[in-house]
């Protein structure tokens, strides 16, 4: 590979891609850009790539989902048919679009294979994300049968990692935990309260994990359609927050807010499909938490004193 553009480059995903393929050589280019106006997708695009990652997008938790819907389906949406479009016009044949497990039906069959999108309904709290997101998907379809692109769409399952938000308001179920588990420690405070029941299961992959899938199936040539990243395997959320409260050394009673939404039951991908190609993951959910409560350490303590 000569040149690689890596959009969304700031967020979580797309560091960790674009540090996964500075560690394999490739040349990685980023860019500033107002992926929503197409005229700057256009000044991106006045290069040219051997190959695009489309990591960049608007992400949130229950809450965020809840509170702007709009701004979920609309930024998300814009994002995908501006990079799309302009990625085609300006001749790039290889690309891949990373989506999220969220497009599948709330209540398909489990774990979740490829063909079971767009078989049910979505999970309302999250249903304008997933909504923008199937449309990057099917966009990448149309073009690969339409004018032969290698417009690749991935699945990643729930990520963390080094770079997450672990904005308490915002932010997804397990940095949100470990940002809860910390002030509780720090604070003394005799319990911790978690949304919902505990009970829903989810998958959850460390982020470089995900990276280097995405680069095998990049470096491997992989063509064939819609394809899942995960690890196989899930935990309660009751369980997430005991393991959480371990690696933060918290030793004080958990108490489930059954009056908060629980989401979908349960979220596990079939992941048959990349392991057939020979990848692994590599971190274990133990060794992937404490990674991530040492990047939220030395964040926030930098916060904290400034």
């Amino acid at each position: 590979m000569n040149n690689i553009l890596v959009l969304g480059h700031k967020g979580m995903v797309g560091r960790a891609i674009a540090r996964t393929l500075k560690a394999k050589g490739h040349n990685v280019m980023t860019f500033e850009a107002d992926l929503r106006m197409q005229p700057e997708v256009g000044i991106v695009f006045s290069h040219k790539y051997d190959y695009v990652f489309v990591c960049a997008a608007k992400v949130g938790g229950i809450m965020a989902n809840s509170t702007y819907p709009v701004d979920f389906l609309y930024d998300n949406t814009m994002i995908a048919l501006n990079v799309l479009e302009t990625a085609h016009r300006t001749g790039v044949q290889n690309l891949m679009f990373l989506g999220s497990s969220c497009v599948y039906p709330k209540m398909a069959d489990q774990p979740i294979k490829e063909e079971y999108l767009m078989t049910g309904a979505l999970e309302t709290s999250n249903e304008p994300y997933a909504i923008a997101k199937i449309t990057g998907l099917k966009l990448c379809e149309a073009f690969n049968k339409q004018y032969g692109r290698n417009y690749v769409a991935v699945m990643p399952t729930n990520l963390y990692g080094i770079g997450d938000k672990y904005d308490l308001q915002n932010s997804h179920v397990l940095p949100a935990l470990i940002h809860k588990a910390h002030l509780a420690k720090d604070q003394g405070s005799v319990d911790m309260v978690v949304w919902g029941s505990g009970s829903p299961r989810r998958e959850f992959m460390y982020v470089d994990d995900m990276a280097d899938a995405c680069v095998f199936l990049m470096e491997s040539g992989y063509k064939d359609g819609l394809i899942n990243i995960g690890v196989g395997e899930d935990v309660s959320i009751k369980e997430l927050a005991e393991l959480v409260c371990k690696v933060v050394r918290y030793e004080g009673e958990i108490v489930f807010d059954t009056a908060k939404p629980d989401g979908t039951p349960r979220k596990l991908l079939d992941v048959s499909k990349l392991t057939a190609l020979g990848w692994k993951p590599k971190t274990s959910l133990a060794d992937g938490i404490n990674h991530a409560y040492k990047d939220f350490l030395r964040r926030y303590l930098i916060r904290r004193e400034i």
